[in-house]
């Protein structure tokens, strides 16, 4: 039987998924299986029975990707799991900085006991016009999952969208509306777009992108949106040029004592992905790639590890090996199964990791396991089948 442990609530429909053959465990050490969603796991001792961690969600600050990968550890990440209901917020955050609804509905609830308060309305509104997005320049950066739901969408507001994404995958340009414009330059949507929302993932090279010098080149008008990672932008270089007037809004779903409480700021309390359906969409997700993991072997979304996918063994046994991505591992291998037959087997490769699966004719003496793990560069062999 399979342990897994949970580090954060789980949704239910996901962890009903598990079959009888795993036990839901509260120990991690001794678990071959971990579900995280906001846990810190980067000062965490894990037993060397963990197998992989599973992360109910997209982005992995929390969870310390090369450490595992040394340990043979696989990280799985569930993309687009939770992308509309970001999608969803960034439409929120976009009608709540256009139009001010929050400032209507508060004057509503501060005048409950104005017997004229249907009069006085019509006096009032104006305070609280606003303006529509349909005509409006709306400028995307990234085209992953959420990206692309929030470019169609926005086509439909009948808004003008441009889309910026130098890597943007196949299957994402597919899907995307051929009414997106595709920039090649990202400083054309910081001088021409009205919005501007940024979806792209948290690393040394994207934090703190939308700054001083980005800013620099938006219209007094713009509406600078943050449903990401906070640290993508300059939280700072946004308030500045909210107080002098070079920006219109900044609406960011990650409060903190720097931005709450100025008036040019909308802040929201980390509801992006907060949905009974994202939530569920996650759990269902991490918990079937962890099963596909254990029981087969097979690497689909994992974070440090390359994807890997030989379908179910029919063969006497299945191994993989986790190693370095070096010259000659592979002939290495095959050194030591020089007395079994190969039936199948798949290498893989991502960054400085790789993954080989082998389907063996015969099953192979622990004493071989043992060899191909002691070969310099190898980090873990696992007896799958």
């Amino acid at each position: 039987m399979y342990k897994y442990a949970c580090l954060n609530a789980i949704s239910q429909k996901g962890l009903s998924c598990f079959n009888a053959d795993y036990g839901k465990t509260d120990d991690i050490q001794g678990a071959d299986a971990i579900l995280v969603r906001s846990a810190n796991m980067h000062e965490m001792h894990l037993d060397d029975s963990v197998l992989a961690i599973a992360r109910a969600g997209a982005g992995v600050n929390n969870i310390p990707l090369d450490k595992y990968a040394e340990r043979g550890v696989v990280v799985f990440n569930t993309p687009g799991a939770n992308a509309n209901g970001v999608k969803e917020m960034v439409f929120a955050g976009m009608l709540l900085a256009a139009r001010d609804i929050v400032g209507g509905v508060n004057w509503i609830n501060e005048n409950v006991s104005d017997l004229n308060i249907a009069k006085d309305v019509e006096k009032q509104k104006k305070q609280y016009a606003g303006t529509e997005l349909s005509g409006k320049k709306l400028g995307i950066i990234g085209l992953g999952a959420i990206g692309c739901l929030v470019a169609n969408a926005a086509v439909h507001f009948g808004m003008d969208v441009y889309g910026y994404d130098p890597y943007i995958s196949v299957n994402a340009a597919w899907n995307l509306s051929r009414s997106v414009k595709h920039i090649n330059d990202v400083n054309e949507i910081y001088r021409e777009c009205d919005y501007i929302t940024i979806h792209v993932p948290l690393l040394d090279s994207t934090r703190g992108m939308i700054g001083k010098d980005a800013i620099a080149l938006m219209k007094p008008t713009a509406v600078i949106l943050n449903y990401a990672r906070d640290l993508l932008v300059d939280e700072d270089a946004v308030l500045a040029a909210l107080d002098e007037g070079r920006i219109r809004k900044y609406v960011c779903d990650f409060p903190n004592t720097k931005t709450i409480g100025h008036s040019g700021v909308l802040l929201t309390p980390h509801l992006g992905a907060s949905t009974a359906e994202s939530e569920e969409n996650c759990a269902v997700m991490a918990v079937t790639q962890l099963m596909e993991f254990l029981e087969n072997g097979n690497i689909s979304n994992s974070v440090n590890y390359p994807s890997c996918n030989m379908g179910v063994c029919s063969s006497a046994q299945r191994i993989a090996i986790y190693h370095r991505n070096v010259k000659h591992m592979i002939r290495q291998i095959m050194d030591k199964l020089s007395n079994t037959n190969v039936a199948n087997m798949s290498n893989t490769s991502r960054g400085e990791y790789a993954y080989t699966m082998i389907d063996l004719d015969e099953t192979i003496r622990p004493e071989t396991v043992a060899e191909i793990g002691r070969i310099p560069d190898v980090l873990r062999v696992r007896v799958v089948k």
